[in-house]
């Protein structure tokens, strides 16, 4: 039998990762604080572009690592350095001996609450993205109105932004809120959708033309502009004031529902794991790879491993390259070891 493979996080990344160490005959251990696999992408609607359903990938992925060691409700507590191996310390009393680990811990989702200027937790109309996908999941919300006349979407919200400490940008807000904008078109075809964007990143495969069909053929209208100013009306509705930088004149609506596009933040949890074993940690918080080109699977530690947004924000697709990437890079250390 080849050796334990320790995987710290069972999202997407760890569950791939479980995947391909399987086909390649060795034994994943997957760690995963949560009582479910999948991380966000669990709890996600549809994947864009496409509008793939994310339970059929976290499905899948679940019966292809059957075979895999899983911990679930279950953390770390201390790796130390043994030899050529490393003692991972589980908090149910655990210990595993193993040559590499792969930390797969994923990220955070910033808390909206912080941007007092939005209302989140304060107005009863304004949700952020998350809030949104756990109602497309048929999960109630006594905050989204049965029939809303007007729907709008924040971008950018504690990303790009200096006072929020976070100056990256999430890279998938935009078109998650294409993607959510054309949700809540079919969910209510009569609303009018608006999405407030600083500039659209769209830079994957077929994101341009998930853009242009939200225009054309559910009507969503796009305003360049941050939001400066949302308060409540009378009649329990949001009023949004913006700036419209393509016309130079100040814009008002009047919506029934906010949703904030509130993007990735390093996950604290992987800090932890970074002051157990001497691993260094970037700027912008998350975990520092070896370098942001060619070695980004790697740490600055022999043996330890990075897959996913652990190291940044990433897509599903990057996430998923990432975790095979690192399993061949997993391999090949240990074969040449």
């Amino acid at each position: 039998m080849k050796e334990n493979i320790v995987i710290i996080g069972g999202g997407i990344a760890g569950m791939e990762a479980a995947k391909q160490l399987l086909i390649l005959g060795y034994t994943p251990i997957i760690i995963e604080q949560e009582d479910h696999l999948g991380g966000h992408v669990a709890q996600w609607h549809k994947l864009f572009p496409d509008m793939t359903s994310s339970h059929e990938l976290i499905g899948n992925l679940s019966k292809q690592i059957k075979d895999a060691n899983v911990f679930l409700e279950t953390k770390v507590n201390s790796i130390n350095a043994l030899g050529d191996s490393y003692n991972v310390i589980l908090n149910n009393g655990v210990n595993i001996v193993a040559k590499a680990i792969l930390i797969a811990a994923g990220f955070h989702l910033f808390d909206a609450a912080k941007k007092e200027e939005y209302g989140y937790g304060v107005y009863d109309r304004v949700i952020t993205n998350a809030d949104l996908e756990a109602w497309f999941n048929h999960r109630a919300d006594e905050r989204i109105p049965e029939k809303p006349k007007a729907v709008g979407f924040v971008h950018c919200v504690g990303s790009r932004d200096l006072k929020a400490g976070n100056s990256q940008c999430s890279k998938v807000c935009c078109t998650t809120a294409i993607k959510q904008a054309i949700e809540i078109k079919e969910v209510f075809p009569e609303t009018e959708v608006y999405c407030f964007y600083m500039d659209l990143r769209l830079f994957g495969k077929k994101y341009e033309d998930f853009y242009i069909n939200a225009q054309r053929d559910f009507g969503v209208h796009f305003i360049r502009g941050r939001v400066s100013e949302v308060g409540e009306t009378i009649d329990n509705r949001v009023q949004v004031k913006a700036e419209d930088t393509l016309t130079g004149k100040p814009l008002k609506v009047t919506l029934d529902l906010l949703v904030l596009m509130s993007g990735m933040v390093c996950n604290p949890r992987t800090n932890e794991l970074a002051e157990m074993i001497g691993l260094n940690i970037d700027d912008d918080g998350f975990l520092k790879s070896k370098d942001n080109v060619y070695t980004i699977m790697e740490s600055n530690r022999p043996g330890i491993f990075y897959a996913g947004a652990c190291t940044g924000t990433k897509t599903v697709p990057e996430t998923v390259a990432e975790a095979r990437a690192a399993v061949l890079s997993i391999h090949h250390y240990l074969t040449q070891a």
